[in-house]
Protein backbone atom coordinates (compact mmCIF):
# COMPACT_ATOMS: atom_id res chain seq x y z
CA UNK A 1 0.00 0.00 0.00
CA UNK A 2 1.50 3.51 -0.74
CA UNK A 3 1.96 6.02 2.03
CA UNK A 4 -0.02 8.78 0.03
CA UNK A 5 -1.91 11.50 0.90
CA UNK A 6 -5.39 9.94 0.05
CA UNK A 7 -4.76 6.74 2.00
CA UNK A 8 -3.95 8.65 5.24
CA UNK A 9 -6.99 10.79 4.40
CA UNK A 10 -8.76 7.77 3.92
CA UNK A 11 -7.51 5.69 7.06
CA UNK A 12 -7.97 8.59 9.57
CA UNK A 13 -11.75 8.93 8.52
CA UNK A 14 -12.53 5.15 8.76
CA UNK A 15 -10.76 5.57 12.27
CA UNK A 16 -12.90 9.17 13.30
CA UNK A 17 -15.86 7.01 12.03
CA UNK A 18 -14.92 3.75 14.40
CA UNK A 19 -14.77 6.30 17.04
CA UNK A 20 -17.74 8.49 16.53
CA UNK A 21 -19.78 5.04 15.95
CA UNK A 22 -18.36 3.47 20.05
CA UNK A 23 -19.05 7.34 21.87
CA UNK A 24 -22.16 7.18 20.10
CA UNK A 25 -23.05 3.65 21.51
CA UNK A 26 -21.63 4.99 24.87
CA UNK A 27 -24.12 7.81 25.45
CA UNK A 28 -26.81 6.17 24.58
CA UNK A 29 -27.00 7.87 21.19
CA UNK A 30 -27.57 4.49 18.82
CA UNK A 31 -28.15 0.82 19.43
CA UNK A 32 -26.55 -0.96 16.36
CA UNK A 33 -24.29 -3.34 18.24
CA UNK A 34 -27.04 -4.41 20.85
CA UNK A 35 -29.44 -7.21 20.85
CA UNK A 36 -32.81 -6.54 21.54
CA UNK A 37 -36.34 -6.15 21.27
CA UNK A 38 -38.71 -3.65 21.03
CA UNK A 39 -42.37 -2.74 22.13
CA UNK A 40 -44.58 0.55 22.17
CA UNK A 41 -46.69 2.59 24.12
CA UNK A 42 -49.17 5.28 23.31
CA UNK A 43 -49.46 8.22 25.88
CA UNK A 44 -51.99 11.49 25.33
CA UNK A 45 -48.99 13.79 25.86
CA UNK A 46 -45.43 12.88 24.79
CA UNK A 47 -44.14 15.56 27.24
CA UNK A 48 -41.35 16.61 24.75
CA UNK A 49 -39.66 13.10 24.60
CA UNK A 50 -37.52 12.30 22.12
CA UNK A 51 -35.78 9.87 20.72
CA UNK A 52 -32.41 8.00 22.73
CA UNK A 53 -33.97 8.73 26.40
CA UNK A 54 -33.96 5.88 28.74
CA UNK A 55 -35.97 3.79 29.44
CA UNK A 56 -36.06 2.63 32.81
CA UNK A 57 -37.58 0.01 35.14
CA UNK A 58 -36.50 0.53 39.16
CA UNK A 59 -34.35 2.92 38.29
CA UNK A 60 -32.52 0.97 35.91
CA UNK A 61 -31.74 1.40 32.26
CA UNK A 62 -33.02 -1.28 30.37
CA UNK A 63 -33.08 0.16 26.81
CA UNK A 64 -34.06 3.61 24.75
CA UNK A 65 -36.66 5.83 23.24
CA UNK A 66 -36.27 4.50 19.35
CA UNK A 67 -38.92 6.40 17.76
CA UNK A 68 -42.11 9.01 18.94
CA UNK A 69 -44.57 9.23 16.18
CA UNK A 70 -48.35 11.23 16.25
CA UNK A 71 -50.95 8.02 15.40
CA UNK A 72 -55.11 8.17 16.10
CA UNK A 73 -56.13 5.79 18.46
CA UNK A 74 -60.45 5.48 17.69
CA UNK A 75 -59.89 9.01 16.30
CA UNK A 76 -58.04 10.14 19.10
CA UNK A 77 -54.61 11.51 18.57
CA UNK A 78 -51.94 9.82 20.47
CA UNK A 79 -48.18 10.08 20.92
CA UNK A 80 -47.06 6.62 20.33
CA UNK A 81 -43.41 5.83 21.78
CA UNK A 82 -41.58 2.80 20.32
CA UNK A 83 -38.68 1.28 22.92
CA UNK A 84 -36.33 -0.58 22.13
CA UNK A 85 -35.22 -3.26 25.32
CA UNK A 86 -32.01 -5.06 26.07
CA UNK A 87 -32.38 -8.53 25.21
CA UNK A 88 -31.45 -9.62 28.80
CA UNK A 89 -34.52 -7.49 30.34
CA UNK A 90 -37.75 -9.39 31.15
CA UNK A 91 -40.95 -6.91 30.62
CA UNK A 92 -44.21 -8.35 32.19
CA UNK A 93 -47.51 -8.16 30.15
CA UNK A 94 -48.93 -6.33 32.91
CA UNK A 95 -46.54 -3.53 33.68
CA UNK A 96 -47.64 -0.04 32.79
CA UNK A 97 -45.43 2.25 30.72
CA UNK A 98 -45.22 6.29 32.87
CA UNK A 99 -43.08 9.58 31.22
CA UNK A 100 -41.47 11.15 34.45
CA UNK A 101 -38.42 13.71 34.37
CA UNK A 102 -35.93 13.68 36.57
CA UNK A 103 -35.92 17.63 38.06
CA UNK A 104 -37.39 20.39 36.79
CA UNK A 105 -34.21 20.87 34.85
CA UNK A 106 -33.72 17.06 34.24
CA UNK A 107 -34.36 15.35 31.18
CA UNK A 108 -37.82 13.40 30.74
CA UNK A 109 -37.60 9.36 30.34
CA UNK A 110 -40.04 6.44 30.15
CA UNK A 111 -40.83 4.40 33.28
CA UNK A 112 -41.95 0.98 33.16
CA UNK A 113 -43.52 0.38 36.67
CA UNK A 114 -45.50 -2.84 37.96
CA UNK A 115 -45.29 -6.35 36.68
CA UNK A 116 -45.96 -9.45 38.39
CA UNK A 117 -44.55 -12.78 38.10
CA UNK A 118 -47.47 -14.92 37.53
CA UNK A 119 -47.68 -12.54 34.43
CA UNK A 120 -45.87 -13.51 30.74
CA UNK A 121 -43.49 -12.06 29.34
CA UNK A 122 -44.55 -9.49 26.63
CA UNK A 123 -44.08 -10.42 22.81
CA UNK A 124 -41.57 -8.18 20.77
CA UNK A 125 -43.77 -5.39 18.60
CA UNK A 126 -46.69 -5.82 21.54
CA UNK A 127 -48.21 -2.02 22.62
CA UNK A 128 -47.72 -1.77 26.58
CA UNK A 129 -50.27 -0.30 28.67
CA UNK A 130 -49.27 3.54 29.55
CA UNK A 131 -49.95 5.59 32.54
CA UNK A 132 -50.35 9.14 32.85
CA UNK A 133 -48.84 11.75 35.48
CA UNK A 134 -49.25 15.77 35.30
CA UNK A 135 -46.53 16.98 33.13
CA UNK A 136 -43.74 19.83 34.02
CA UNK A 137 -45.88 22.89 32.57
CA UNK A 138 -48.94 21.43 34.39
CA UNK A 139 -46.76 21.75 37.49
CA UNK A 140 -45.36 25.10 37.03
CA UNK A 141 -49.18 26.56 36.31
CA UNK A 142 -50.21 25.15 39.84
CA UNK A 143 -46.91 26.41 41.51
CA UNK A 144 -47.64 30.10 39.57
CA UNK A 145 -50.95 29.96 40.93
CA UNK A 146 -50.14 29.18 44.28
CA UNK A 147 -47.63 31.59 44.82
CA UNK A 148 -49.90 34.31 43.08
CA UNK A 149 -51.97 33.35 46.08
CA UNK A 150 -48.83 33.48 48.81
CA UNK A 151 -48.67 37.11 47.27
CA UNK A 152 -52.37 38.27 47.59
CA UNK A 153 -52.13 36.80 50.72
CA UNK A 154 -48.93 38.84 52.23
CA UNK A 155 -50.35 41.61 50.28
CA UNK A 156 -53.13 41.45 52.65
CA UNK A 157 -50.96 41.73 56.04
CA UNK A 158 -50.24 45.40 55.61
CA UNK A 159 -49.28 47.73 58.06
CA UNK A 160 -52.43 49.59 57.59
CA UNK A 161 -54.40 46.37 57.81
CA UNK A 162 -52.62 44.94 60.74
CA UNK A 163 -53.32 48.11 62.67
CA UNK A 164 -56.91 47.92 61.71
CA UNK A 165 -57.52 44.26 63.12
CA UNK A 166 -55.43 44.95 66.27
CA UNK A 167 -56.38 48.67 66.41
CA UNK A 168 -59.38 47.68 68.48
CA UNK A 169 -57.76 44.63 70.76
CA UNK A 170 -55.11 46.99 71.96
CA UNK A 171 -58.09 49.67 72.69
CA UNK A 172 -59.38 46.79 74.74
CA UNK A 173 -56.12 45.94 76.63
CA UNK A 174 -55.44 49.40 77.28
CA UNK A 175 -59.18 50.13 78.85
CA UNK A 176 -59.13 46.94 80.89
CA UNK A 177 -55.27 46.89 82.03
CA UNK A 178 -56.26 47.66 85.95
CA UNK A 179 -58.65 44.43 85.72
CA UNK A 180 -56.25 42.17 83.88
CA UNK A 181 -53.81 43.10 86.50
CA UNK A 182 -56.02 42.42 89.17
CA UNK A 183 -57.21 39.31 87.44
CA UNK A 184 -53.61 38.12 87.25
CA UNK A 185 -52.93 39.26 91.00
CA UNK A 186 -55.91 36.79 91.91
CA UNK A 187 -54.49 33.70 89.60
CA UNK A 188 -51.17 34.33 91.09
CA UNK A 189 -52.84 34.49 94.41
CA UNK A 190 -54.42 31.28 93.62
CA UNK A 191 -51.50 29.32 92.21
CA UNK A 192 -49.56 30.66 95.24
CA UNK A 193 -52.53 28.69 98.10
CA UNK A 194 -52.30 25.67 96.07
CA UNK A 195 -49.22 25.35 96.11
CA UNK A 196 -48.85 25.84 99.71
CA UNK A 197 -52.22 23.54 100.55
CA UNK A 198 -54.26 25.67 101.63
CA UNK A 199 -58.16 25.64 101.00
CA UNK A 200 -60.31 22.95 99.04
CA UNK A 201 -58.23 22.33 96.23
CA UNK A 202 -54.62 22.56 97.77
CA UNK A 203 -55.66 20.28 100.32
CA UNK A 204 -56.71 17.77 97.54
CA UNK A 205 -53.17 18.18 96.13
CA UNK A 206 -51.62 18.21 98.73
CA UNK A 207 -52.61 16.61 101.68
CA UNK A 208 -51.56 13.02 102.57
CA UNK A 209 -54.71 11.89 104.57
CA UNK A 210 -56.79 12.02 101.03
CA UNK A 211 -53.87 10.16 98.90
CA UNK A 212 -54.58 7.22 101.62
CA UNK A 213 -57.85 7.33 102.02
CA UNK A 214 -58.29 7.02 98.45
CA UNK A 215 -55.85 4.21 98.81
CA UNK A 216 -57.99 2.70 101.16
CA UNK A 217 -61.29 2.99 99.19
CA UNK A 218 -59.21 1.12 96.03
CA UNK A 219 -58.24 -1.57 98.60
CA UNK A 220 -61.39 -1.92 99.38
CA UNK A 221 -62.80 -1.60 95.95
CA UNK A 222 -60.01 -4.35 94.79
CA UNK A 223 -61.25 -6.72 97.85
CA UNK A 224 -64.65 -6.39 96.87
CA UNK A 225 -64.17 -6.82 93.18
CA UNK A 226 -62.13 -10.39 94.61
CA UNK A 227 -65.14 -11.16 96.77
CA UNK A 228 -67.55 -10.87 94.10
CA UNK A 229 -65.08 -12.69 91.44
CA UNK A 230 -65.52 -15.51 94.13
CA UNK A 231 -69.58 -14.95 94.49
CA UNK A 232 -69.82 -15.03 90.55
CA UNK A 233 -66.98 -18.55 90.57
CA UNK A 234 -69.72 -20.18 93.16
CA UNK A 235 -72.60 -19.01 91.06
CA UNK A 236 -71.13 -20.75 87.97
CA UNK A 237 -70.53 -23.81 90.07
CA UNK A 238 -73.95 -23.65 91.14
CA UNK A 239 -74.84 -23.22 87.11
CA UNK A 240 -72.90 -25.69 86.53
CA UNK A 241 -74.79 -28.14 89.05
CA UNK A 242 -78.31 -27.36 87.85
CA UNK A 243 -76.73 -27.82 84.56
CA UNK A 244 -75.70 -31.30 85.45
CA UNK A 245 -79.31 -32.18 87.66
CA UNK A 246 -81.01 -31.02 83.89
CA UNK A 247 -79.37 -33.57 82.24
CA UNK A 248 -79.80 -36.41 84.37
CA UNK A 249 -83.21 -35.84 84.49
CA UNK A 250 -83.26 -35.53 80.92
CA UNK A 251 -81.27 -38.66 80.73
CA UNK A 252 -83.99 -40.16 83.03
CA UNK A 253 -81.42 -40.96 86.41
CA UNK A 254 -82.52 -40.17 89.57
CA UNK A 255 -85.80 -40.23 91.04
CA UNK A 256 -86.89 -37.14 89.51
CA UNK A 257 -85.75 -38.35 86.09
CA UNK A 258 -87.27 -41.58 86.55
CA UNK A 259 -90.49 -39.39 87.08
CA UNK A 260 -89.81 -36.93 83.98
CA UNK A 261 -89.08 -40.14 81.79
CA UNK A 262 -90.70 -43.54 83.30
CA UNK A 263 -94.06 -43.90 80.92
CA UNK A 264 -95.07 -46.55 83.87
CA UNK A 265 -94.55 -44.40 86.41
CA UNK A 266 -96.56 -41.92 84.46
CA UNK A 267 -99.47 -44.45 83.57
CA UNK A 268 -99.72 -45.47 87.33
CA UNK A 269 -99.83 -42.02 88.65
CA UNK A 270 -102.86 -41.20 85.39
CA UNK A 271 -104.35 -44.08 86.77
CA UNK A 272 -104.14 -43.23 90.44
CA UNK A 273 -105.39 -39.49 89.88
CA UNK A 274 -108.64 -41.25 87.90
CA UNK A 275 -109.26 -43.37 90.79
CA UNK A 276 -109.21 -40.49 92.87
CA UNK A 277 -111.17 -38.41 91.09
CA UNK A 278 -114.13 -41.02 90.82
CA UNK A 279 -113.94 -41.28 94.81
CA UNK A 280 -114.54 -38.04 94.56
CA UNK A 281 -117.40 -38.17 92.36
CA UNK A 282 -118.93 -41.26 94.10
CA UNK A 283 -119.20 -39.14 97.46
CA UNK A 284 -120.19 -36.21 95.84
CA UNK A 285 -123.23 -38.79 95.17
CA UNK A 286 -123.48 -39.59 98.26
CA UNK A 287 -122.50 -43.25 97.33
CA UNK A 288 -120.73 -44.97 100.20
CA UNK A 289 -120.39 -44.62 104.06
CA UNK A 290 -117.93 -41.38 103.44
CA UNK A 291 -120.48 -40.13 100.99
CA UNK A 292 -123.47 -41.01 103.02
CA UNK A 293 -121.01 -39.08 106.21
CA UNK A 294 -121.15 -36.15 103.81
CA UNK A 295 -124.12 -36.05 101.68
CA UNK A 296 -127.29 -37.77 104.27
CA UNK A 297 -129.10 -35.48 106.80
CA UNK A 298 -130.67 -38.42 108.78
CA UNK A 299 -127.25 -40.08 109.40
CA UNK A 300 -126.10 -36.67 110.76
CA UNK A 301 -128.80 -36.17 112.87
CA UNK A 302 -128.26 -39.89 114.21
CA UNK A 303 -124.63 -39.12 114.60
CA UNK A 304 -125.50 -35.91 116.90
CA UNK A 305 -128.28 -37.86 118.83
CA UNK A 306 -125.55 -40.41 119.73
CA UNK A 307 -123.17 -38.07 120.70
CA UNK A 308 -125.81 -36.33 122.79
CA UNK A 309 -126.61 -39.49 124.65
CA UNK A 310 -123.13 -40.70 125.10
CA UNK A 311 -122.68 -36.70 127.06
CA UNK A 312 -125.31 -37.72 129.28
CA UNK A 313 -123.90 -41.47 129.92
CA UNK A 314 -120.65 -39.47 131.27
CA UNK A 315 -122.74 -36.89 133.39
CA UNK A 316 -124.15 -39.85 135.22
CA UNK A 317 -121.05 -41.64 135.56
CA UNK A 318 -119.62 -39.08 136.87
CA UNK A 319 -122.39 -38.76 139.69
CA UNK A 320 -121.24 -42.22 140.88
CA UNK A 321 -118.26 -43.57 142.25
CA UNK A 322 -116.00 -45.99 140.79
CA UNK A 323 -117.11 -49.46 142.07
CA UNK A 324 -120.30 -48.33 140.80
CA UNK A 325 -119.19 -47.66 137.73
CA UNK A 326 -117.36 -50.70 138.00
CA UNK A 327 -120.13 -52.44 138.71
CA UNK A 328 -122.64 -51.15 135.93
CA UNK A 329 -119.67 -52.09 133.09
CA UNK A 330 -119.20 -55.86 134.46
CA UNK A 331 -123.14 -56.23 134.52
CA UNK A 332 -123.29 -54.77 131.07
CA UNK A 333 -120.51 -57.16 130.23
CA UNK A 334 -122.08 -60.53 131.90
Amino acid sequence: MKNTLETRLGIFFALALVVAVVILEMIGGTDLFQSGYQISSNFKNAQDLKKGDLVKMAGVEVGRVDKVELVSVNGVPMAKVAMKIKGDYEIKTDAKAIIKFTGLMGQNFVAIEGGTARAARIAPGTALESGEQPDLSTLMIKLESVASGVEGLTKSFSTDNISTLLGPLTDFIKQSAPELRAMIANLRQVSDNLAQGKGTVGKLIADDTLYNSALGAVTNLQSASTDLKGLMNAANSSLADVRGLIQQINSGQGTLGKLAKDEKLYNEFTLAATNLREILEKMNRGQGTVGKLINEDDFYKNAKLSLQKLDKATEGLEDQGPLSVLGIVVNNLF
